[in-house]
């Protein structure tokens, strides 16, 4: 297969319900429409939920890193490509270019996923479904911004706490992964928005949290413009951490 036939391309309009007050896409949406386009493209190629289902497997995301130099405003036409870049036995990296109208790169993202068995919820080796296939959609295309990065969170009073309810929930029936996301930015207050933008959002998934569960939210201040984040299910045990850096307008 051609280096351009392993790459998915897939279209969007950013619908006014989708914007900020900014106008611009909000990185929720974004985020929502990066794991659509990773299922899609799995989907095409023999690897998607539906079909793995069936055999009690799942892809879960463990690493997100979304690196944005502008979005797309209210009624614009985007494009979102995405490809496999590399897969280990116990891990596959996918990464995706987000593009304006005019074809222009307007933001990067690095992925990391893993497969798991939804019955005893451990990692599946890679290379022992469907004969190793995946490996034959790797692509030698480039995504110039760094990998997820380590992230340290030493806070121990909560910014903070918020139970789970109804509109975190997924299918899985547990916390959405882009709630997370949405719930990070809305620490931080509105008129932060006004002066700067995210450029830099990081995410590292650890552990999942249930209905019956509170997200305690932990902050870092490492400069005026970077702040770690970690999320604790009932202040105990870590769920999640996040990196959000800004670029002053």
């Amino acid at each position: 297969m051609s280096e351009l036939g392993k790459i998915g391309t897939y279209q969007f309009v950013a619908e006014p319900f989708h914007v900020d007050y900014t106008g611009h896409l909000t990185i929720g949406v974004l985020g929502n429409h990066l794991l659509n386009v990773a299922g899609f493209h799995s989907h095409d190629r023999g690897f998607g939920i539906d079909r793995l289902n069936k055999e009690h497997y799942t892809w879960v995301l463990s690493r997100l890193a979304l690196e944005m130099y502008d979005l797309p405003m209210q009624y614009e036409s985007f494009t979102i490509e995405t490809w496999v870049e590399n897969v280990y036995r116990l891990f596959t990296d996918r990464n995706f270019a987000v593009l304006n109208k005019e074809g222009k790169a307007i933001a990067y993202a690095r992925s990391v996923w893993a497969m798991i068995d939804t019955e005893t919820r451990k990692p599946v080796d890679l290379m022992a479904i469907h004969d190793g296939d995946i490996a034959g959609y790797i692509c030698d295309k480039d995504c110039p911004i760094d990998k997820p990065s380590r992230i340290k969170v030493n806070s121990k009073e909560p910014v903070a706490i918020l139970p789970v309810k109804y509109s975190d929930m997924d299918i899985n029936g547990h916390v959405n992964s882009i709630r997370y996301i949405e719930h990070i930015l809305d620490l931080f207050p509105v008129d932060a928005f006004k002066e700067k933008r995210v450029r830099r959002f990081e995410m590292a998934y650890v552990a999942e949290t249930m209905a019956t569960d509170t997200m305690a939210y932990y902050m870092d201040k490492v400069d005026d413009d970077n702040f770690d984040i970690e999320v604790k299910k009932n202040q105990t045990d870590v769920v999640c951490r996040s990196k959000v850096i800004f670029d002053r307008e």
